[in-house]
């Protein structure tokens, strides 16, 4: 069986199964069954001439409860579902956090440099990206380096021109189109909502009557016929700025979700309680995209175009899965899945992604090719920055010393059991995170606030059990971890000074 028909054929499957939590709802009703254990296939090596090809897709916004196959029974992405199904999905993949409230700039910051978070803050500038670039210290520049051609489209908000780092750019975009008045501050039942997502006149994604995801599209479909001619390596980073507000698509896609098949999620407030002091205040512009108090209704309504732009830019994840295919190329080429860092859209009375819950820091991740198993889960903690090392591997590069993420490749081949015995979050001086083993703690310094989950048995985090005498040793402990990940990460906020009781 050709590769395009088994995927094809698994991504009909009715068996849509995480390892993990499904979305929840207020209702308390879940969006599908709890997973269960089954054996993962493994698809054969295909052509090992030559170093594998290496295909990217990097998504903007889009929470680790965004696709079907791994949970959310309310969304529709059928060519996810199809990469599930064929490969192996990390359900806890991380972004370390940002230093300002484009989270996207730090997450595609390490992405590229290798550093953790406040390291790569240290090159966060066009003088140093460009020197990173010209020593050759840079993701596409490792890999052309090592024989691949490199290409590029989609949203770039790197702080370095991509022409500079890539053989072949097509389109490179900003962090998000202009987003005009009307999308802000809405829906209000009581009034006109003047915002329509498949309004071309409104422009944003709307571009010449074509959507930016389906310029993407275009773009990977064109790129991919040419290498079918080629006997050169590629390696593609095929970025969409979906699904990130402005939140537009095709009428049709929005008509996917009637509203009243839309849940509020299990952990809707009307307004989070540290908003200030956590940076999310009133006027920062995620938060502003719906209105004060949040209201159910704003909530769905939201949540709605959240999962129509996905379905857009899943049907233009389709059409590259099969010119993947029919270049002949499918056979020896990885391919990897994630976004940049989650969203909000309504848990937690929040919008937007500049805070350290869940749903804001884990992303989908997703590895398909040679010898991957097929239709597993892989459970521990990761970031999805370690799909640059990875990618190094696969193409026969030694990590270089200063690359501080781990590859994703032993754990999936089973040589390894995990890359990091905890995970850390930070935001500004205002947030910082540790997540380790069933607990994870979050710390507003400027609130002098503490708030501790038991994230295994409170996956929502909703219960703060920091008060409860019976954790304190818990506690302790993550604060302890969290300072030991703050010398590895160049992190050098004083956080004994803020909380001397931890």
């Amino acid at each position: 069986m050709r590769r395009r028909d088994f995927m094809k054929a698994v991504g009909t499957a009715a068996a849509a199964l995480a390892v993990g939590r499904p979305e929840v709802f207020a209702d308390g009703a879940a969006a599908s069954r709890p997973a269960t254990t089954r054996p993962a296939a493994t698809r054969p090596a295909g052509d090992a001439k030559g170093k594998p090809n290496i295909l990217f897709i990097l998504a903007d916004d889009q929470t680790y409860t965004s696709i079907r196959a791994l949970g959310n029974r309310e969304i529709q992405t059928p060519n996810l579902d199809r990469l599930v199904e064929a490969g192996t999905t990390f359900t806890h993949a991380y972004n370390q956090g940002a230093w300002h409230g484009a989270v996207c700039v730090a997450s595609r910051c390490m992405l590229n440099t290798g550093r953790f978070l406040w390291n790569a803050r240290t090159l966060d500038s066009s003088v140093k990206l460009a020197r990173e670039v010209a020593a050759g210290r840079f993701w596409p520049k490792i890999l052309a380096t090592a024989g691949y051609q490199t290409y590029m489209t989609g949203k770039w908000h790197v702080k370095i021109a991509p022409e500079k780092a890539f053989d072949t750019v097509r389109d490179p975009r900003p962090g998000m189109p202009k987003q005009t008045p009307q999308g802000y501050d809405r829906p209000k039942i009581s009034e006109f909502d003047p915002w329509k997502p498949w309004d071309k006149k409104r422009g944003g994604y709307w571009e010449g009557g074509r959507h930016w995801s389906e310029v993407v599209g275009d773009h990977g479909v064109r790129f991919l016929s040419q290498a079918a001619r080629s006997d050169k390596p590629f390696f593609m980073y095929l970025a969409f700025n979906a699904p990130h507000d402005p939140r537009q698509s095709p009428k049709s896609y929005v008509d996917k979700y009637p509203l009243d098949k839309i849940r509020v999620p299990n952990n809707y407030w009307e307004q989070y309680p540290y908003m200030d002091a956590m940076g999310c205040s009133k006027k920062l512009r995620d938060e502003r995209l719906a209105p004060f108090p949040r209201t159910k209704y704003a909530v769905k309504v939201n949540r709605r175009e959240y999962y129509a732009i996905i379905s857009h830019m899943d049907a233009q994840v389709g059409r590259i899965l099969d010119a993947l295919e029919d270049s002949g190329k499918a056979d020896n080429t990885y391919v990897f899945f994630t976004s940049d860092h989650g969203l909000a859209v309504g848990h937690h009375g929040l919008m937007g992604k500049q805070n350290l819950h869940d749903h804001s820091v884990r992303v989908p991740l997703i590895v398909t090719g040679p010898a991957v198993p097929n239709d597993k889960r892989i459970t521990t903690p990761v970031y999805l920055q370690d799909v640059m090392p990875a990618t190094l591997e696969l193409a026969g590069v030694d990590k270089p010393d200063y690359v501080q993420f781990k590859s994703l490749m032993p754990v999936i081949r089973g040589k390894r059991e995990s890359n990091y015995d905890a995970i850390y979050g930070g935001y500004m001086t205002l947030q910082r995170m540790v997540t380790q083993g069933d607990f994870k703690l979050i710390l507003y310094p400027k609130a002098k606030a503490v708030l501790l989950f038991n994230i295994k048995e409170d996956p929502d985090e909703i219960r703060n059990l920091a008060a409860d005498p019976k954790f304190k040793a818990a506690a302790k402990a993550l604060f302890t971890k969290l300072l030991d990940l703050q010398k590895q990460t160049g992190d050098t906020l004083d956080l004994k000074k803020a909380f001397p009781d931890l």
